[in-house]
C-alpha cells in the first residue's frame, strides 16, 4: 500500500510537558484508523501537527511526502473536523457548507444535501444559536462531504444522540466503499467504532503503545477467570495487563495469544475465558503503561485542554 502519512521522531513540548514522545507512524492510503487514547495522550496535538495547525518542537511529519504547513496542495487535500470546531458567529450552516465546497475539490453537495435531511439539521438558525448536537452535525457533513483524501474526525460526534451517531457511522462506511480514502477517528466510543476502524492506534502520555490491525487485535488479550490460585499459576511468566479479585474468584488480562495447549492446561484447571473488548484493551493497556512507564521517560502526561492538545 502507499504511505500518504509519514512520521518520525515527531516530538511536541509545551513548557514541562511532553505532549508527543519521539512518535513514529505511517499511515497508509485508503484505510480507516481508529486514534485511540485517553484525554491528554497526544491525539489532537498529533493531528494539529498533521494539518499544518500546531508545530512539531522537533522531529518531521510528511503527508503526500511533503511538509504541510502553509502547502496549498497538501492542505485541499486533507480536512480536519474537530470537537470544538468554530464558525463566524452570524453563519448559518449553509455559508459553512458553501465555503467548505469552494475548498475541498472532491466536495460532494449530492451526500451535503442528504446528510442535511438525514442529521434534521436547520439552515435557517444561526450556527452560535444550534445545539451541540446539531454543530456537530455541520462538522460531520463536512468532514463526510469534502471526500477528502485524507479526513481527521477529532470527535466531532460526541454531542450527536445514538440515532446521530448510527446514521454517521453507516454513511461513512458507505460512502467510504464508493470513494476510498483515508479517515482518522479520534473517539471515547471506542467500542461504537470497533467495528469501523481497520488499524488500531493507541496513543498515551505521547508515546505510541499499539499500532495494529484490528483484526489482529482482537486476540491480542484474553482474561482468565477462576479459583485465584489456578489463575496465578496459569499466567505465571505471561505479561499482565489487569489483576481483579473477589474472594478465592480472580480475573487476570493478559497479553498474547493462547494456543491449544493453553487452552487444554486451562480446561483441566477449570479455569474460563472472558472475552476482551476492544475498548477493555484499550483501556487496560494504558493503565499498564501509567502503572509502569518507560524506564528513563520524563515525559508528562499532556494537559487536557484544547491548547495543550488532547
Amino acid at each position: 500500500m502507499t504511505a500518504v502519512i509519514e512520521v518520525s521522531h515527531l516530538t511536541k513540548r509545551y513548557k514541562e510537558t511532553l505532549a508527543l514522545d519521539d512518535v513514529d507512524l505511517t499511515l497508509e492510503q485508503n484505510t480507516i484508523y481508529g486514534l485511540l487514547g485517553r484525554n491528554g495522550a497526544g491525539k489532537t496535538t498529533l493531528m494539529s501537527i498533521l494539518t499544518a495547525q500546531n508545530f512539531a518542537t522537533s522531529g518531521t511529519a510528511h503527508v503526500f511526502g511533503e511538509e504541510p504547513y502553509e502547502n496549498a496542495r497538501v492542505l485541499q487535500r486533507i480536512c480536519f473536523v474537530r470537537e470544538s470546531q468554530r464558525y463566524p458567529e452570524d453563519a448559518l450552516p449553509r455559508h459553512a457548507f458553501h465555503m467548505a465546497s469552494l475548498f475541498f475539490p472532491n466536495w460532494s453537495q449530492e451526500l451535503a444535501d442528504e446528510l442535511i435531511v438525514q442529521f434534521q439539521l436547520p439552515l435557517k438558525t444561526r450556527i452560535k444559536k444550534l445545539s451541540r448536537g446539531q454543530l456537530s452535525a455541520v462538522g460531520v457533513i463536512i468532514g463526510l462531504a469534502s471526500r477528502a483524501e485524507i479526513t481527521f474526525f477529532d470527535e466531532p460526534y460526541l454531542g450527536l444522540d445514538a440515532v446521530a451517531r448510527q446514521i454517521f457511522y453507516d454513511r461513512l462506511i458507505q460512502d467510504y466503499t464508493e470513494h476510498p480514502r483515508t479517515v482518522i477517528l479520534s473517539s471515547h466510543l471506542i467500542d461504537e467504532v470497533a467495528n469501523l476502524i481497520e488499524r488500531v492506534i493507541v496513543i498515551d502520555q505521547g508515546r505510541i503503545l499499539l499500532d495494529e490491525e484490528t483484526d489482529a487485535v482482537r486476540g491480542r488479550a484474553s482474561t482468565v477467570v477462576g479459583d485465584a490460585t489456578a489463575v496465578e499459576a496459569f499466567v505465571a511468566g505471561r505479561e499482565v495487563i489487569h489483576r481483579e479479585s473477589l474472594g478465592r474468584v480472580a480475573s487476570v488480562t493478559v497479553l498474547g495469544e493462547l494456543d491449544a495447549a493453553d487452552h487444554a492446561r486451562l480446561a483441566a484447571a477449570g479455569l474460563e475465558l472472558a472475552p476482551v473488548s476492544l475498548q477493555q484493551l484499550v483501556v487496560r493497556l494504558t493503565q499498564h503503561s501509567a502503572a509502569a512507564p518507560a524506564a528513563g521517560s520524563q515525559a508528562t502526561p499532556a494537559p487536557t485542554s484544547e491548547g495543550a492538545g488532547r
